[in-house]
């Protein structure tokens, strides 16, 4: 089975198996594993903030750090495409009384300025609006097709944010992707944000956990809240562990996830009844649409009879992800494999060429 469906079926690296067998323990909550202690202070030093805290997973982290950031009452300025807005259970209005306040994302994933600064209500100056809390941007773009913000577009909208006192959460679940795509420094992207939440578990293949970077007196908050929602995991360095080499040796390589999915897309964009642009794939993330919802099922299913997992994402559209463990080949068989699958449910198919 050639499993497409998302950067979350990673398995760890032996070398991440032997770190894990290995590591040094002791109390997370009580700061007392070094394991933990070593992989925040590198999260904190590569991203060129003050602290770092380590979390089970990139949702807790998100939330964790909107409820560090804003209190009750407050709106969540986010784009109506975000990950935060659709794929995170209302976390933040069910358990932190915060509202989501969704902003139009255009197709590369960046929040029109003008839009986002209609949104701004500050406090104090109208007792009927409820008041920003705090802005979130999304990189790379998780429904945008893996789109990169820039890091220009990012410092303008920081000093927007910046000109209503409003604090900047980026959800950086795949940030090194952007950061491999655009062969920029990570500083360059989170210098623009007041805080970062890091997954370490998509293409960088650690088995579980994110990290939330920021500075001190917000990493502060954000590990109250941590244990609040039950995150304080005690001897986690095991994971920890693992993490320290996702960070260290994983990310260089994300380049061929990237060349993979470029292979993918343009295999895909060949068969007929597929909409698809190969130039919109930037990073690992390849969207795909069929005519209609019906046919984007037909195919979905048709595809995994013929050993090729893909995801349902929504309406007529499909996702393939590459990451780390498919290869070329693996691509080369997925088309052909997508396009036996069209075949099944009624479209002709011009032989694949290898």
């Amino acid at each position: 089975m050639i499993d497409l469906r998302s950067d979350t079926v990673t398995l760890p690296t032996p070398a991440m198996i032997e770190a894990m067998a290995s590591a040094e323990l002791g109390d997370d909550v009580f700061h007392e594993d070094p394991t933990v202690n070593r992989l925040e202070q590198l999260a904190a030093e590569m991203t060129g903030k003050a602290a770092a805290v380590f979390v089970p997973s990139g949702t807790m982290g998100n939330l964790a750090s909107l409820l560090a950031h804003a209190g009750r009452g407050q709106e969540v300025l986010v784009g109506d495409e975000a990950h935060i807005y659709h794929y995170e259970a209302g976390g933040a209005s069910a358990l932190g009384g915060l509202v989501y306040h969704p902003i139009p994302t255009r197709p590369d994933g960046t929040l029109p300025l003008d839009a986002l600064e209609a949104a701004v209500r500050p406090s104090g100056r109208d007792y009927h609006a409820a008041p920003a809390g705090v802005i979130c941007l999304e990189n790379t773009h998780n429904r945008c097709s893996g789109a990169v913000l820039a890091p220009e577009y990012m410092a303008e909208v920081a000093a927007l944010a910046a000109r209503h006192e409003v604090p900047v959460h980026l959800d950086g679940a795949r940030l090194f992707n952007a950061v491999v795509a655009l062969k920029r420094p990570v500083t360059d992207f989170t210098r623009h944000v007041s805080s970062v939440q890091l997954c370490l578990s998509k293409g960088l293949a650690a088995p579980a956990g994110s990290l939330i970077v920021g500075d001190a007196g917000f990493v502060d908050r954000a590990r109250r809240v941590r244990k609040m929602l039950g995150g304080g995991m005690r001897q986690v360095g095991i994971l920890a562990a693992a993490g320290i080499v996702a960070l260290t040796k994983m990310v260089d390589r994300l380049v061929e996830d990237h060349a993979h999915a470029r292979l993918l897309a343009e295999g895909l964009a060949r068969l007929p009844g597929v909409d698809l642009d190969p130039a919109a794939v930037q990073t690992n993330i390849v969207i795909f649409r069929m005519p209609d919802a019906e046919r984007a099922r037909a195919l979905w299913e048709a595809a995994k009879r013929e050993g090729v997992c893909v995801w349902p994402f929504g309406a007529n559209r499909l996702r393939a992800v590459t990451h780390h463990g498919i290869t070329a080949g693996d691509c080369r068989a997925a088309v052909e494999g997508i396009a036996r699958a069209l075949e099944q449910i009624g479209s002709p198919v011009a032989p694949t060429s290898r």
